[in-house]
């Protein structure tokens, strides 16, 4: 039986090989089709090149739910082990669109290496963890799991819906109470948290129709872009008084309500807009139901409506209520912060976080799950990059969690 030590200089003998696999994969783009892409196909095809040695390895497809004749692509590659359940690995391939192009300084989908760091697009979320966790498997892949099985899961549209992704292998039944399930798509630069609960989810669009007219008649109009500015000036302050509590378990402590995407309303300044729209982010602490949330919202927009004649309509986008927090007192949870202490030098802290990872999903179904990975932090932002050290000791950490669980 391979010794850790060996495994773990293994993988550090193999940093050249896998900053190349890193890079093939960040190379090859893997956007949802409701934003512009043609999902995880091509990219699925290049990992699934790389999964020799696995005793099964299953593609599954799914049909896009905006696009049918789109297949998002997810991965199951396992190792057998003789003892009941498996420890799963589950990041996802696809990404969030580039943005501008200006404010990138070198090609998103080609990626540079330079001052320890590795630059493109996904490079953070989520390509350090799926080319970690399979670089994590490699060493064990010729060996004789004496413990639980292993799994790698590279899945489809997390970064829209994950209803192509991890809901669809939940619903096939895939995952099992026996199983331990980590989940890298959550940073802290030092690796010193790890996210064992979540927020809900609550993305709300306002939609304000008034009257157009010429901006020196105002009174002959119906301004939605007035109407819109104070709703959502009274919406933040109501909500913030309403549902202000704070939980000391969560990063940040109180819930948020952000303003996010707004539409251009007209092109020249003196023409009163007759219609407006904006969106809101809002993290809600699992103290308080989002359903009551929900209704202010569509209290307070018929009360505007009436006080102004604009016609206001309130449109759920998502709303994903957060599961019951991961057990802390488990053998899984146990063997990864015993591994993220032995590579990183320290035992990390279980937290709740206000960002949606696949986590929540296992959750809800009265699993456990736990996301931890190292990193800064740059996802989704232009110049998106992963540092080096980050990968490396990543895999570390899960090479070490498989010796404690499979091959033991």
């Amino acid at each position: 039986m391979k010794s850790l030590d060996s495994v773990l200089k293994e993988i550090g003998s193999s940093e050249k090989e896998i900053l190349n696999t890193m890079a093939g994969m960040i190379s090859i783009p893997a956007l949802a089709p409701v934003n512009g892409g043609d999902g995880e196909s091509a990219k699925a095809d290049y990992l699934m090149s790389l999964t020799a040695g696995f005793d099964s390895v299953q593609r599954i497809d799914v049909p896009d739910v905006n696009d049918p004749s789109v297949m998002r692509s997810n991965i199951l590659a396992r190792k057998n082990g003789k003892r009941k359940g498996t420890l799963w690995f589950v990041s996802h391939m696809d990404v969030v669109p580039t943005g501008d192009p200006d404010l990138w300084d070198t090609p998103p989908f080609e990626p540079v290496v330079k001052d320890g760091r590795m630059y493109g697009r996904g490079t953070e979320d989520d390509g350090q963890s799926v080319i970690s966790t399979l670089f994590a498997a490699r060493p064990y892949l010729g060996e004789e799991f004496q413990g639980m099985s292993l799994g790698i899961a590279w899945v489809a549209d997390e970064e829209t819906s994950s209803t192509c992704g991890i809901q669809h292998l939940l619903e096939q039944g895939v995952f099992t109470e026996d199983d331990v399930i980590v989940v890298p798509d959550f940073c802290t630069k030092d690796g010193g948290k790890v996210d064992v609960a979540e927020k809900h989810i609550l993305w709300l669009k306002f939609c304000i129709e008034g009257k157009t007219t010429h901006a020196s008649t105002p009174h002959l109009g119906v301004n939605a872009y007035k109407v819109s500015t104070l709703l959502l000036m009274d919406l933040m302050e109501s909500f913030d008084s309403r549902f202000g509590g704070t939980n000391d378990m969560f990063l940040p402590k109180a819930s948020t309500f952000e303003p996010t995407k707004r539409i251009a309303t007209v092109e020249n300044v003196n023409t009163i807009p007759g219609y407006d729209e904006f969106c809101m982010d809002i993290r809600l602490n699992p103290d308080y139901d989002p359903g009551l949330v929900l209704r202010m919202a569509q209290e307070m927009a018929e009360v505007y409506s009436k006080s102004t004649g604009a016609k206001i309509t309130v449109e759920v986008l998502q709303m994903a209520r957060s599961g019951v927090p991961s057990s802390i007192d488990t053998d899984g949870y146990r063997a990864l912060s015993d591994s993220i202490e032995l590579i990183m030098g320290k035992a990390p802290q279980p937290v709740g976080i206000a960002g949606g990872t696949c986590s929540n999903f296992f959750r809800l179904k009265g699993l456990n799950a736990y996301a931890w990975q190292t990193g800064d932090g740059s996802l989704h932002a232009p110049n998106e990059y992963m540092r080096i050290e980050n990968l490396m000791n990543d895999t570390k950490v899960f090479a070490a969690m498989i010796h404690k669980l499979c091959m033991q």
